[in-house]
C-alpha cells in the first residue's frame, strides 16, 4: 500500500527542528540576564526536540534533503554556538582565553556535524557501524560542556568552577566531538519483551528524579554517559574482530561472546553426557535406555598368572562399608 503524505504532515518534522533551534538560542538570552538554570533547561529542551524530529520524519515518511540540512544547522547553533556563548557570559569576564576556548568548541561542533553528514552517505561502512556514533554526538556534547555550570548551581563554587578548569574542560569536550572514539547510539538499542515493564518503571523514576532534582539528575546522567565510553570502545573492537556477530540478534551475540571468552581462557565446555553419583549412569542418545555402570573390578598380577578372571574391588580394603 502506498502511503500518501500530506504537505502539513511533511511540515511537522521541520517545525520541531525550528523549535529546537529557538530553544537553543533562547539559552543565550537567559544567560545574558543571569538566569542560568533556564539556560541549561533550554539546551536540554533542544536536545529532546532534536531526538524527536528525525524519528517523526521517518515514521511519517517525511524525510527530505532540506530537513537534513536544517537539522544540521539547528544542531550547530543549539549545541555549538549557544553553549559556547553561555559559558563565555558565565565565566569569561572579558578574557581572551575564554573567547578562544568558546571559538574552539563551536568550530569543533560544526566540524563534527559536517563529518556526520558525510558518513551518512558512505556505503562502504560495515553493518555494525550504525550502532555507534563517531565521536560524541552534538546534543551530548552541548550538555557535557555545561557540566561545570550545573555543578556550581547545585553544589556552589569549587574546583570544578575555577576559570581555567572550565576552559580546559570545554576544550576537552571539543576534542571528544571531533575524535574517532565510538559511542553507543540509542537509535539501534532494542529491548526484549520481558524488559518493557521494568524499563517503563525506570522511565517513571527518571521523570520523578528530573522533576524533584533536575540538576543532580542531569549531572549524574552526564557522568554515566562519560563512563560508558570505555564499554563502547570495547564493544566496537569486539564486533570488528567477530564478523559472524554483525547481523546476529542480541541473544546469539551473547552466546558468541561466551564461546570466544572460553577459547581465550583455554577452557573446555562442561561435559553433559556423564552424570556423577552413586549409580554413575551414562546418558545415551535420545530414545535409548540408561545403562548402569557395573562396579569397577581389579585384576592383580597373581590372578592373571593363575588364569583367574578379574575380581571385585574389596570394600574393606579401601576402608568403606558396602551398602
Amino acid at each position: 500500500m502506498v502511503r500518501v503524505t500530506t504537505p502539513g504532515v511533511r511540515l511537522l518534522p521541520n517545525a520541531i527542528t525550528v523549535l529546537a533551534l529557538c530553544a537553543g538560542l533562547s539559552s543565550v538570552q537567559f544567560a545574558l540576564i543571569g538566569n542560568y538554570p533556564m539556560a541549561i533547561a533550554s539546551i536540554g529542551i533542544a536536545a529532546v526536540l532534536d531526538s524527536l524530529d528525525g524519528r517523526i520524519a521517518r515514521l511519517l515518511d517525511a524525510t527530505s534533503k532540506m530537513g537534513q540540512e536544517l537539522d544540521s544547522l539547528s544542531d550547530g547553533i543549539s549545541f555549538g554556538v549557544a553553549p559556547a556563548l553561555v559559558l563565555y557570559v558565565w565565566h569569561a569576564e572579558g578574557e581572551r582565553i575564554g573567547w578562544v576556548a568558546s571559538l574552539i568548541f563551536a568550530v569543533c561542533m560544526i566540524l563534527r556535524l559536517a563529518r556526520f553528514n558525510t558518513l551518512i552517505e558512505d556505503t562502504a561502512q560495515p553493518p555494525y557501524a550504525g550502532e555507534f556514533f563517531v565521536g560524541v554526538p552534538a546534543p551530548a556534547g552541548g550538555l557535557l560542556a555545561m557540566l561545570p555550570l550545573i555543578l556550581e548551581l547545585q553544589f556552589g563554587q569549587g574546583w570544578w568552577s575555577h576559570q581555567y578548569v572550565v576552559w580546559v574542560w570545554t576544550i576537552a569536550v571539543a576534542a571528544l566531538l571531533i575524535s574517532r572514539i565510538p559511542t553507543l547510539s540509542l537509535k539501534t538499542v532494542k529491548a526484549p519483551a520481558k524488559a518493557i515493564a521494568p524499563l517503563l518503571v525506570g522511565v517513571g523514576l527518571l521523570a520523578a528524579a528530573i522533576i524533584q532534582f533536575p540538576l543532580v539528575a542531569l549531572a549524574i546522567a552526564l557522568v554515566l554517559y562519560l563512563a560508558h565510553i570505555p564499554y563502547s570502545v570495547y564493544r566496537q573492537r569486539w564486533l570488528a574482530k567477530h564478523p559472524e556477530a554483525w547481523m546476529a540478534p542480541p541473544r546469539e551475540r551473547r552466546a558468541i561472546r561466551r564461546s570466544s571468552s572460553r577459547r581465550r581462557l583455554g577452557l573446555r565446555p562442561p561435559l553433559r553426557r556423564v552424570v556423577a553419583g552413586a549409580a554413575q549412569r551414562v546418558r545415551l542418545q535420545r530414545g535409548e535406555q540408561h545403562v548402569a555402570r557395573t562396579p569397577r573390578t581389579i585384576t592383580s598380577e597373581k590372578d592373571r598368572d593363575n588364569g583367574r578372571g578379574p575380581r571385585r574391588r574389596s570394600w574393606r580394603r579401601i576402608g568403606l562399608r558396602k551398602r
